[in-house]
């Protein structure tokens, strides 16, 4: 295939198969047969956009292929009833859109597959799933579960889904908020896995960033008295500030206490911030505020060695009465090893894969606790720990990081 080709097919399946699918489950009102139809598009892309050429609107060709894919579907089969859902689809673009307070496709599709029929963890993967384009493995990566745990999770989610027969139609403004919380979950998901991928050749997938940040405009502006709606805004603004500066020339992971700070973006950093104090004047703290808060914190830092730790530490204590997880445990030992020493911090991290034996399967904790051993001058078991957390990641950039401070490590031995 010629690479023009292939690398456009690969932007549009990344930038547009959240939207092609939630399109298609509007108008299918069926998320596997939206999948497939949307599987095929991209199949028959991969036959025809070679010889053919990319067409000028290629998401539009996605979008409108799987729709015809699913009506000649429909066709083959004998029921009346596909009949009519044939002529449907048919009519679908004279047809006006479903009313309801959530507009955009994509929005539309995370609060609908929120449904509190399904548990939160089974709310948040399915949706990751169908609208971030997310893998099972990188799902699973951010749940800390195996992969085959995470397809299981998946395939009941939708059986229960077909077998309870419940609608795919946008909930009532009344409903929004009960669905919310799943919702900034997926959201926060999407932005995670493009802020550090969990796999592949770059450290930062834009296109991810890009559209967890529109979603979360999207619902700032649906949902504005919200504040966890504006503190998810404003960790994803503050965190996105600082991309330019945490990826060096050569494309590697800079960490946040080596980055040049004069090259963190101001504008994003003053939606933020200003963004945080909305939130404080609210008197209603959830977990994003809270982390939005930190962010905050390290952004009115000239340097690392300024930032205010011990109101990071405070602000960690909080978040672990308001979302007590392995990972938030995890940045608090970070941040408490900036106030009370790496020894303290150590002794935190080793607790928590007692409490967490899914943890040690994380990259990061290896990687942390790697980095407190070499603080603590104790090389050979640093080494140790930069291999196991090397073994466990599956970013290049990230592994190259971790394989830079092992190597420097060995050879001072």
């Amino acid at each position: 295939m010629p690479v023009v080709a292939a690398a456009e097919i690969e932007r549009v399946f990344r930038e547009h198969y959240g939207r092609a699918v939630a399109i298609l489950v509007r108008l299918l009102g069926d998320i596997d047969a939206a999948e497939e139809a949307v599987q095929d598009a991209f199949t028959a892309a991969v036959q025809r956009w070679p010889e053919d050429g990319v067409p000028p609107s290629p998401a539009g060709w996605i979008v409108t292929t799987a729709r015809n894919r699913a009506v000649d579907r429909l066709r083959r089969e004998a029921s009346r009833a596909d009949r009519h859902a044939e002529a449907a689809l048919l009519h679908a673009d004279r047809s006006p859109a479903e009313e309801g307070p959530v507009r955009d496709d994509r929005l539309r599709l995370i609060f609908t597959c929120c449904h509190p029929a399904l548990s939160t963890p089974a709310q948040v993967a399915l949706t990751l799933r169908l609208l971030g384009g997310l893998t099972t493995a990188e799902i699973a990566h951010a749940f800390l579960v195996p992969e085959a745990t995470m397809a299981q999770r998946l395939v009941r989610a939708k059986g229960k889904i077909r077998d309870a027969r419940i609608p795919y139609r946008v909930p009532r403004e009344a409903d929004l908020p009960e669905r919310l919380r799943a919702v900034l979950a997926v959201v926060y998901g999407i932005f995670t896995e493009g802020h550090t991928a969990s796999s592949g050749e770059r450290l930062v997938r834009d296109d991810l960033c890009a559209e967890a940040i529109r979603l979360g405009r999207q619902l700032a502006e649906l949902m504005p008295d919200e504040p966890e709606v504006l503190g998810l805004l404003a960790l994803m603004l503050l965190t996105e500030s600082r991309r330019p500066a945490r990826i060096g020339a050569d494309g590697g992971l800079v960490l946040l206490a080596d980055q040049d700070r004069a090259l963190w973006r101001r504008d994003l950093i003053d939606e933020g911030q200003d963004l945080v104090r909305r939130c404080l004047r609210r008197g209603r703290p959830g977990p994003y505020q809270v982390q939005a808060a930190i962010s905050a914190v390290h952004s009115d830092a000239a340097a690392a060695a300024d930032a205010d730790w011990r109101q990071i530490v405070q602000l960690y204590d909080q978040l672990m009465v308001l979302a007590p997880t392995p990972v938030v445990a995890l940045h608090r030992a970070v941040a408490v090893g900036e106030v009370d020493g790496p020894e303290v911090a150590l002794a935190l991290v080793d607790g928590l894969a007692v409490a967490n034996v899914a943890l040690v399967r994380h990259g990061m904790w290896h990687a942390v606790r790697a980095d407190l051993l070499r603080r603590l001058d104790r090389p050979e078991e640093a080494v140790a720990a930069y291999e196991a957390a090397i073994g466990l990641t599956g970013n290049t950039p990230e592994r190259a990081f971790l394989q830079r401070r092992r190597e420097s490590l060995s050879s001072a031995r």
